[in-house]
């Protein structure tokens, strides 16, 4: 027993380790880091076209406020194409009402989804046969401009930094318990896989794109083979990034503050859905997302785990009761390290702080989204959304 507790005092003891030295990433964020904002030049003086689609899948609550925040934008020269993707509800009306009411606005009504092909990548194909800019913007029915600017700003900042392709990445707003406990922990996994730092550099090979704002250059479109290159994938985004990098072009992330915001997803059973689709579209191998899943396991939970352990049988006298104590010790001090990061971590990410004790509940729900994206490999497994079932497994 006594070699069980010096074992996980040591794995505990390089989990305080590695949450220690994030304190120091957060600072350096927060000292040099760069959020683009209204506040960015913008537009161009010569603005480029740009056709800004968005597909919409029963978006009836979500639709209106979409499409007229875009519509309030300051950028001089764009259109709107609304892709309405099979919509059962009100969806396709609103649109129609709202493309009356401003003719920078057309509605694709698509009424079928060919085989091979995943219901959102067939809508954009669909809506950018239409489109006619130079540059094309492509954005989800739940988003929310906060800001008239941000397709002003996002031009500018593409040109100035010579991108092919840029996402600009989204504020999450979390209204409910739930979101505010496990989306922003989901999240993290994604930017431990795809550091933007990273991502922006062409020397490495990490890429990562981020569907609510997605900006691309049509000449980058056409050269990787458009959306029938990505037909079937369900995290499209993700894979046009990366041929986008392998294209040797220029792909650049970016983080946002005040442009706009997107509510993913609104109950836990959503949330758990949503993200194993997202995990198993992005990730994809069972090498991938099983190393996601232990360290997951590890840094979220595994503090809790020794220092429960080791409390608890270093009292009961458990023999040897020394390692046990000091395995206790060490993974009580991993959780205030990991509370106290994860403080500063929300309030960077303008998360609820206040919930940074949540964590560890938030690592045990994303384990299980992980768990569920991994049994999407099995043979004969699908994965439903948006009323569309695909298969998935082998």
């Amino acid at each position: 027993m006594g070699f069980v507790a010096i074992g996980l005092a040591a794995v505990t003891g390089l989990v305080f380790l590695v949450w220690s030295s994030r304190h120091f990433l957060i600072w350096r964020e927060r000292r040099t880091g760069f959020a683009l904002t209204g506040e960015h030049p913008g537009p161009p003086a010569d603005p480029p076209r740009v056709s800004v689609l968005v597909a919409a899948k029963d978006e009836a609550e979500n639709i209106e406020t979409c499409l007229r925040t875009m519509l309030e934008q300051d950028y001089p020269n764009f259109e709107l194409i609304v892709c309405d993707d099979r919509s059962e509800d009100g969806t396709g009306a609103i649109a129609d009402r709202i493309a009356a009411e401003d003719d920078r606005v057309r509605v694709v009504h698509v009424r079928d989804l060919p085989a091979g092909w995943a219901g959102k990548n067939n809508a954009m194909r669909n809506g950018i046969a239409l489109a006619g800019g130079e540059w094309i913007c492509m954005t989800d029915a739940d988003c929310r401009q906060t800001s008239r600017r941000t397709l002003s700003v996002a031009v500018q900042y593409a040109l100035d930094t010579g991108a092919d392709m840029l996402s600009v990445l989204p504020q999450l707003e979390m209204r409910g318990f739930w979101e505010n406990v496990i989306q922003p922990v989901c999240s993290g996994v994604m930017m431990i896989w795809f550091q933007p730092g990273k991502v922006n550099d062409p020397a490495k090979r990490n890429a990562y794109a981020n569907g609510a704002f997605m900006m691309i250059r049509r000449s980058t479109y056409e050269a990787i083979g458009r959306h029938e290159a990505v037909k079937d994938k369900l995290n499209e985004d993700m894979h046009m990034a990366a041929r986008v990098k392998q294209a040797g072009l220029k792909l650049r992330v970016v983080r946002s503050s005040g442009l706009y915001f997107v509510r993913m997803y609104t109950s836990l059973r959503n949330i758990l859905r949503g993200w194993s689709r997202i995990f198993y579209g992005t990730f994809g191998t069972l090498k991938r997302l099983t190393i996601s899943l232990l360290v997951m396991f590890v840094m979220g939970l595994v503090p809790y785990i020794a220092a429960g352990l080791g409390l608890s049988l270093g009292a009961a006298g458990v023999g040897p009761a020394g390692p046990w104590w000091a395995c206790g010790i060490v993974g009580a001090a991993a959780v205030v390290m990991q509370v106290s990061v994860i403080f500063r971590f929300y309030r960077l990410i303008d998360a609820r702080s206040s919930l940074a004790w949540s964590y560890a509940l938030g690592s045990g729900l994303t384990c299980l989204a992980l768990v569920k994206a991994l049994l999407k490999l099995r043979p004969g497994a699908k994965v439903t959304w948006r009323n569309t079932s695909y298969a998935t497994g082998g």
